[in-house]
């Protein structure tokens, strides 16, 4: 089996906005990071080479990421231990705060790219029903120890 992860960030501004350039702007760098990582195995994009432009719900400031990763430790490896946590730790400048989580891992077979129906399925059984091993959060892992200094509030 291998991970499924998927979040969605509700940016402060429309995507073409100054306020948000730099974090546009480093997409390419970061979506290419995760690409290289040990673990790796697919992430959701468009022609455009990332996802910001396909549209999840009715608002189009909400962004998505979509991807699979070959075990818990490489996902948390790229969140955690690369440029990725420099912007994550900025997010609040871009994103704002979402009154339910965002975030949501489960399992999915070797080869499987799961669609955004899939994803956000997951993500809606995680708000309603909490961790599960249908979906998941960082806090249900017990190997998963990165996350813990850098949790939200």
């Amino acid at each position: 089996m291998q991970l499924a992860e998927f979040n969605v960030g509700h940016l402060r501004y429309p995507i073409d906005d100054p306020r948000v350039r730099r974090f546009v702007m480093a997409l390419d760098m970061v979506n290419g990071i995760a690409e290289r990582m040990p673990g790796f195995v697919w992430r959701l994009k468009s022609d455009s080479g990332n996802a910001t432009d396909i549209q999840v719900y009715d608002d189009p400031k909400i962004v998505p990421n979509l991807s699979v990763w070959s075990d818990i430790g490489s996902l948390e490896n790229f969140v955690w231990k690369t440029v990725h946590k420099t912007f994550y730790e900025r997010r609040e400048q871009w994103f704002e705060v979402l009154e339910r989580q965002n975030f949501v891992m489960w399992p999915v077979e070797d080869g499987h790219e799961p669609t955004l129906a899939e994803a956000k399925d997951r993500l809606d059984h995680l708000n309603q029903y909490g961790d599960s091993d249908q979906a998941f959060g960082w806090s249900y892992v017990p190997q998963a120890r990165l996350w813990l200094e850098a949790r939200c509030a």
